[in-house]
């Protein structure tokens, strides 16, 4: 199936990242279940430790759950990773996968990536796919190599009607906790370039993908509200502001 990205259910994630405690998820957790989030799903990702906690505080909410990454293996003796089979266990319903962090400082080549995809579908998740570029790409004019590497190092490996189970978020690693926020203009440029790609790898260049798009990078409540605008972006991924319930909740208010 396919429809137009301006009719699909709008998408706020929140990623933790390496912060938090047993004090803190609590009150934001409260206040975010208490707050008035709308009609756009709304998704939290705290660091695995927290996870069951986080499902307990969530239970009987709107707000799904999610994780920061997942292992490229289903299992065995692999030190350190978590299971995408564990996180389903956990009731995560998400996995953000491919973050420029874990490309960076992990060893998360495209490779791994893409069996981290494989493996998160096979046991019923929904892999929140990160791609972006770097300040020195972008400024060497490579954005849109890099981003169709990243995109199709993924893609190839997937039926159509897999890559529709996909979120793709689009985050430019110069914005990632800089304060940067890429211009309207440049995040509709690229979104409408990263739609045609999904789109040919679908057989559906005619068609726009019903694959969400979202974008990351140092997005809070004045962004999401010209990032709402824009018909290709179908939500965003938070980062520092998702730690911040007044700040997160207001992100979701502009998408609702």
């Amino acid at each position: 199936m396919h429809i137009n990205s301006v009719q699909q259910r709008k998408l706020v994630v929140g990623n933790w990242k390496m912060h938090g405690s047993l004090a803190a998820n609590t009150a934001l957790l409260n206040a975010l279940r208490s707050a008035e989030t709308g009609p756009a799903e709304v998704v939290v990702c705290p660091p695995f430790p927290y996870l069951a906690q986080a499902a307990t505080l969530l239970a009987g909410s709107a707000i799904g759950l999610g994780a920061q990454n997942c292992g490229h293996e289903a299992g065995g003796a692999y030190t350190g990773e978590v299971a995408a089979a564990m996180l389903l266990e956990f009731g995560c319903r998400y996995v953000i996968v491919g973050h420029s962090e874990r490309r960076a400082d992990f060893g998360d080549d495209d490779a791994r990536v893409a069996r981290k995809v494989l493996l998160a579908l096979e046991h019923g998740l929904t892999p929140i796919l990160c791609i972006g570029e770097s300040l020195a790409q972008q400024q060497a004019g490579e954005t849109r190599a890099v981003l169709q590497r990243q995109l199709q190092a993924v893609l190839t490996h997937l039926e159509p009607a897999r890559i529709e189970q996909l979120v793709i978020a689009y985050e430019p690693i110069w914005a990632i906790g800089t304060g940067l926020t890429a211009t309207a203009d440049y995040v509709a440029d690229i979104a409408g370039y990263l739609h045609q790609l999904i789109a040919q790898a679908m057989g559906a260049a005619d068609n726009r993908p019903a694959v969400r798009l979202l974008y990351g990078g140092s997005v809070n409540a004045a962004s999401a509200d010209w990032l709402r605008q824009l018909p290709d972006i179908a939500g965003v991924l938070v980062g520092g502001a998702s730690l911040k319930a007044d700040q997160f909740d207001a992100i979701c208010q502009a998408f609702s």
